[in-house]
């Protein structure tokens, strides 16, 4: 088959994101690595494509490009963490301008937000996003950004991200309308088709998907956006290393068949602890009372979900049992993962506010990896069962 006919192919996700293209004089079978910070000038009058890493770098460039066509965007920028893509993003606002987001947010992200509220003359409101209506009614000509995440972290709640991204246009057509992808990656949801005017992700979870390299993706099509942040992210050099970005590039190959595996586990771990009569917050269950919703706009569920005992104790006993997942923040990662969010991810938001948003102290958030699903099942259930019985003595 000649060149020209291969190019008008059009190949699944699946393929699309271990098939890598770059340019290579020596045919290296891997994007090669520019670890350099400068590049020489021909002269002074042509600089070239690159000259200092901060403002571009051929392997981050390779990055962009590759993360622009799994997204099927006009433009990707990688920098250096997903609060870095929150952080740039929300230097596009103004003193005055208001926000609109949700009630139940990463705790980095809440942090930030109340952040700008508290010191950057913006106006930030928190509100319950299943509930359209309420966020219709929180939206007038004054919102100048929504910023949004569904499933959110880590009650798994559910925004109708179309509805609300239309809503918030025709109200005000300024309006830039943000949302976290992180949790269902480009694998499973495309929030640009949905309306959104700027998806992000942290890559540290997902895309890399081995919890070794810290990053962060902004996408958008809009070139007037894309411009924006650009410049943001030159000026305070945010944009992602040479090395991470290869290491990223390295991870993204294997990212389909990771989150396949990952999510048919999670499905089959929480319905186990749903059997065993806990209340499970995950969209892959019917239980989810927005599960025909999340249904509707993704591929999948994911694979993180959360679950309450009604004791903090048992909770806490539960996790110290655990064998095989480890006790550490964040998600994503290739091996199962086990937290108390009131304690550790979510700890910068005060017990009141905890209680105000309806996230119980007792809610463990479960991030399930590519394990033998009846391993992970066993685990949990020597470790609830040690549990009760250190609580009962």
């Amino acid at each position: 088959m000649s060149e020209e006919n291969q190019n008008k192919l059009e190949y699944k996700l699946g393929t699309e994101v271990v098939r890598i293209e770059y340019e290579d004089k020596w045919g290296a079978s891997v994007p090669p690595l520019y670890q350099s910070a400068t590049f020489m000038a021909p002269d002074i009058e042509h600089m070239g494509m690159y000259d200092y890493t901060r403002s571009g770098n051929p392997t981050r460039t390779v990055l962009q490009r590759h993360l622009a066509k799994i997204i099927g965007c006009r433009q990707v920028w990688a920098v250096n963490s997903g609060m870095s893509c929150l952080d740039v993003i929300v230097r596009l606002l103004h003193p005055g301008d208001e926000v609109v987001s949700g009630d139940d947010l990463y705790g980095g992200t809440d942090r930030l937000l109340t952040y700008i509220n508290n010191n950057a003359g913006i106006k930030v409101g928190h509100y319950d996003i299943t509930d359209t209506e309420l966020i219709k009614s929180k939206i007038n000509k004054k919102t100048k950004m929504v910023i949004l995440e569904s499933p959110t972290n880590p009650l798994m709640k559910i925004v109708d991200v179309k509805t609300i991204a239309q809503y918030a246009h025709k109200i005000n057509p300024d309006c830039i309308v943000v949302f976290d992808n992180t949790m269902m990656t480009p694998i499973n949801m495309k929030p640009l088709k949905l309306g959104v005017d700027i998806h992000y992700e942290s890559a540290t979870k997902y895309l890399n998907g081995h919890h070794d390299v810290m990053g962060g993706i902004i996408a958008t099509d809009s070139k007037e956006l894309a411009d924006k942040l650009y410049f943001v992210i030159n000026s305070i050099g945010s944009g992602l290393a040479p090395f991470d970005s290869w290491l990223m590039l390295r991870g993204l190959k294997t990212l389909a068949l990771r989150f396949e595996r990952q999510q048919s586990n999670c499905i089959k771990v929480a319905q186990f602890l749903e059997d065993e009569g806990f209340v499970v917050h995950y969209p892959g269950l019917k239980s989810h009372p927005q599960y025909e919703l999340h249904k509707s706009q993704t591929k999948g569920p994911g694979a993180v979900f959360s679950f309450e005992t009604s004791d903090v104790k048992l909770s806490e006993r539960i996790i110290h049992n655990v064998d095989i997942f480890h006790v550490t923040v964040s998600f994503g990662c290739v091996n199962s993962l086990i937290s108390l969010p009131c304690k550790m991810s979510h700890a910068s938001i005060s017990p009141e506010v905890r209680k105000e948003r309806g996230l119980k102290e007792d809610v463990i958030r479960i991030c399930v990896g590519i394990e033998e699903p009846d391993d992970l099942i066993a685990d949990l259930k020597q470790a609830i069962d040690a549990a009760r019985k250190g609580i009962e003595n």
